[in-house]
């Protein structure tokens, strides 16, 4: 046993089949703009997500990760089929007994074509930067065991001491394809609507190791479908989604639906009338956890609660205990339907 306090971060981070070198989150259809640069702009005017995730408190000290997200489109008469939009989000994480915190800002940009009354078609591209930070005093080295127990005293035998902080800069571009087949409101008969896409993450991006200086974070490839299915002559959708990732020799796989119930669309003109829906489902991360979620909206709001449990070979030290997620996003002028990407359209789900 070489290493024994960071043993289990290198099981957490590197050892696992499905866990990517990147943060994630299990609610991934409400993270659509972090998702791929692409979706920003594509089904609201304006969009505003806030998400929380704490996980793998059993094991040890608890992995936190925040992340705030702001979407904005820009449009101008002369290109009434084409308009952009703008994004930022902004993410800080903490693992581990080590405390390994990462921040990592991004600002980026789509491009939207409608190319006809139901699709649409979208590039988008986003930079920033990673700064990590270390804290090598919480480790514990194997030369640092007398034979009998741990002793901090004795030197670590190790011939380099990791760096306590670490710079990179990042960039990530992708396409996606929108479809949207209804009327103003989700209630009709024959409501449908898709999203699939493909994004490229981390280009090439060097001092990613604390220690070993040439190594570098893998570039990350996902994709992904995200649906909703009006079910015929009710006020229920469907909405399937799947989601695939991979970077280096790691990747991760989560497939899952929710059941919604159309609770009331909005008044037509008063106003007065608020859009309220429930989506009850869950979703399964291959090898890993199945999640359990909710989510219920109302008018421009909407908030989302998952909860992570843990069936990987980690189980043993988890007892299945994943981690909790919350999500809040709030939007104006959803505009779907006919109606998409109009400033008049009315919120509804």
């Amino acid at each position: 046993m070489k290493k024994i306090s960071i043993g289990m971060f290198l099981l957490l981070f590197t050892g696992l089949s499905v866990n990517g070198q990147d943060i994630h989150f299990s609610q991934f259809t409400e993270i659509p703009a972090t998702l791929n640069p692409a979706l920003a702009g594509v089904s609201y005017e304006t969009r505003a997500t806030s998400n929380f995730k704490n996980q793998w408190g059993s094991v040890g000290k608890t992995y936190r990760t925040i992340g705030l997200t702001f979407e904005q489109t820009i449009k101008y008469k002369k290109l009434s089929n084409n308009y952009f939009a703008v994004m930022g989000n902004i993410y800080r994480d903490e693992a581990g007994a080590s405390s390994l915190r990462t921040l990592n800002p991004n600002f980026g940009m789509s491009w939207i074509t409608k190319i006809n009354r139901r699709m649409k078609i979208s590039a988008g591209v986003q930079t920033g930067f990673f700064y990590k930070t270390l804290d090598a005093s919480g480790f514990q080295w194997g030369e640092q065991y007398n034979g009998y127990t741990y002793d901090p005293t004795l030197p670590s035998g190790e011939p380099t001491t990791p760096r306590s902080a670490i710079t990179a800069f990042d960039i990530g571009t992708g396409i996606n394809l929108n479809y949207m087949k209804s009327d103003r409101f989700l209630t009709a008969k024959d409501a449908i609507r898709f999203d699939a896409g493909i994004a490229v993450s981390h280009f090439g991006i060097a001092r990613n190791s604390f220690i070993v200086t040439s190594e570098r974070l893998e570039t990350k490839y996902t994709g992904y479908f995200n649906s909703e299915f009006n079910i015929p002559n009710t006020n229920c959708t469907l909405l399937p989604s799947l989601l695939y990732m991979r970077q280096g020799p790691n990747q991760q796989i989560i497939v899952g639906a929710m059941f919604k119930f159309i609770l009331g669309d909005p008044s037509t003109y008063t106003l007065n009338k608020k859009p309220r829906a429930l989506a009850i489902g869950g979703y399964y991360r291959y090898q890993d956890a199945i999640v359990p979620s909710l989510l219920f909206q109302y008018n421009k709001y909407a908030l989302g609660v998952a909860y992570d449990i843990n069936v990987s070979a980690l189980t043993p030290a988890s007892k299945r205990n994943g981690g909790l997620e919350l999500v809040l996003r709030y939007n104006v002028f959803t505009g779907y339907g006919v109606h998409l990407g109009r400033p008049d359209a009315k919120p509804s789900y």
